[in-house]
């Protein structure tokens, strides 16, 4: 399957550079992903596209505000440092620009006490810093000096770092938002609850090797970056009955779908679990949990869609792809949605 099956051709103007002021007001297309008719909503009509006794299934990690900058003990030149993966101790895999200035050894000085050292270099490149600081936990001070890492295709400064997390974001690890969630909002899933639709959650810390392309004219030979996920048992347990009862189990996003079809083990259970996972789903896989699918829209030549091409088909999802730009949807991050059912 050649990497130029995914691409298109998407006009500058559609890549959504701020969230729109209400989450819910973005634009839905409903797609059947059999036979791939279209319709045309907006987000907050999904509640009538869902069914008392589906199961909902969001991800709830949060993203850290992982972007900061330091000088370099010596020469006091900038370093940009982004925070990829706590590797426990206070050890974290981050990227930093630029690379040829942080050797190993090198100090680093944030500020508000927060100091790091160069301890390793990963064979990708990537540093392993170190770092000590006052209080008992990096984060507060993260919360005080961090920028959020929004996509370099996000060209505009946010304002609200809030709008770069979902609502129901709750447990710190992503280094880029779970963005089919941001279209949700309190009230919303207020009402989808109140209509008997169960929802439960997983976590999936997000990395940046979601944006990194695929550079392999064969997609078969991409090799998936790794984030770590976990099942709660009661989502398990959740997922397990609506499967035998003949319920819908609806993800929320590419890292819901990721995590639900991760935990499935070799003798078909659905196991509560916290793992790494590498899983790259393109067209051909076998969906075992997910029956329908919210997401949003995707880069050209990504993983993301080739994930999506894979839970319809390649052809069925470029052809809603074209009408979307000739619709002009709003693409990537701050965008529009697809429910693919």
């Amino acid at each position: 399957m050649n990497i130029s099956d995914f691409d298109y051709d998407l006009p500058e103007n559609l890549i959504a550079q701020d969230p729109l002021e209400k989450r819910d007001e973005s634009r839905l297309m409903i797609m059947n992903k059999i036979t791939g008719e279209l319709q045309h909503k907006h987000f907050k009509d999904i509640i009538d596209y869902l069914k008392p006794s589906d199961v909902l299934i969001l991800n709830d990690s949060k993203v850290i505000p992982a972007r900061i900058y330091g000088k370099r003990h010596g020469s006091g030149g900038t370093i940009e440092t982004l925070l990829l993966k706590d590797l426990g101790n206070d050890e974290w895999e981050v990227l930093v620009k630029p690379g040829r200035k942080a050797l190993v050894g090198q100090v680093i000085d944030y500020g508000e006490s927060l100091c790091g050292t160069v301890v390793d270099i990963s064979r990708d490149g990537n540093r392993i810093i170190k770092f000590t600081y006052d209080g008992v936990s990096i984060y507060p001070i993260l919360d005080r000096i961090g920028n959020m890492p929004v996509p370099p295709y996000i060209k505009k400064k946010l304002e609200d770092n809030d709008r770069y997390q979902t609502v129901y974001a709750k447990n710190l690890g992503s280094a880029a938002a779970p963005t089919a969630g941001l279209h949700f909002t309190e009230d919303l899933l207020t009402a989808i609850k109140e209509k008997g639709v169960i929802v439960k959650y997983v976590t999936l810390h997000v990395g940046l090797g979601t944006f990194r392309p695929v550079k392999v004219k064969d997609i078969t030979h991409h090799i998936m970056h790794s984030e770590h996920y976990f099942v709660p048992e009661d989502t398990a347990n959740e997922i397990k009955m609506a499967k035998q009862e003949g319920r819908r189990v609806i993800c929320v996003g590419t890292t819901s779908i990721r995590t639900v079809e991760s935990a499935f083990n070799e003798k078909g259970e659905l196991l509560s679990s916290s793992s790494d996972t590498s899983i790259f789903i393109y067209p051909g896989y076998k969906f075992k949990i997910a029956d329908a699918l919210i997401t949003n829209f995707h880069l050209p030549q990504s993983t993301l869609l080739m994930l999506v091409s894979a839970f319809s088909s390649r052809d069925m999802i470029m052809n809603a792809y074209k009408t979307a730009i000739e619709m002009q949807y709003r693409f990537f991050s701050f965008g529009d949605a697809m429910f693919i059912n």
